[in-house]
């Protein structure tokens, strides 16, 4: 077996042990679109691929509208459907490119037998191998990572799956990159 590293620390503890590949099969609730998921631990928060990504305000508060566009690897059609919702915040994030701020909001992802309600940075990851990349916070509440391996559970969520919903957590909210 190859290298397992467990990215929660006891306060954080993942309810399962499972064990996740670094790519893995997930779908995107509630519509159930399949996609690869890149698991990286070099990241803190996941990312998904969204377009057309447009601020708005509702009652004082910040929203946002974008479009998802997912090709779904189970079936191979094209998955297109336009979302508002609260930005749960802004994310800071330095690179090689220079800063950018992006619009982070609460989605769901079924991995493994369970959804999870996630925070998602928002982003054209066109030109990604992956529409979805899941960062430490999401890995933090998976179980362990085999960095030598993929594919190692698939995505059965129903509607009895178990849901774990979002809480704050403490590995921080600041600059990320």
């Amino acid at each position: 077996m190859g290298l397992l590293v467990s990215l929660a620390s006891p306060a954080m503890a993942a309810d399962s042990d499972a064990v996740f590949g670094w790519v893995e099969r997930a779908t995107i609730e509630p519509w159930g679109v399949a996609v690869k998921a890149k698991l990286d631990s070099g990241a803190l928060t996941s990312s998904l691929d969204a377009r057309e990504i447009e601020s708005l305000e509702r009652d004082g508060e910040e929203w946002v509208s974008f479009r998802l566009k997912l090709e779904d690897s189970a079936s191979g059609e094209v998955f297109s459907e336009t979302l508002e919702l609260p930005v749960y915040r802004d994310l800071r994030v330095r690179g090689a490119g220079g800063r950018d701020e992006r619009p982070v909001v609460l989605m769901r992802i079924c991995m493994g037998d369970t959804v999870y309600e996630e925070q998602f940075s928002l982003r054209d990851r066109g030109e990604m191998l992956y529409p979805l990349l899941l960062g430490r916070r999401t890995i933090s509440h998976l179980g362990l990572l085999d960095v030598r391996d993929t594919f190692l559970q698939s995505p059965e969520c129903d509607e009895n799956s178990p849901l774990r919903e979002h809480e704050p957590d403490a590995m921080g909210e600041g600059h990320e990159g």
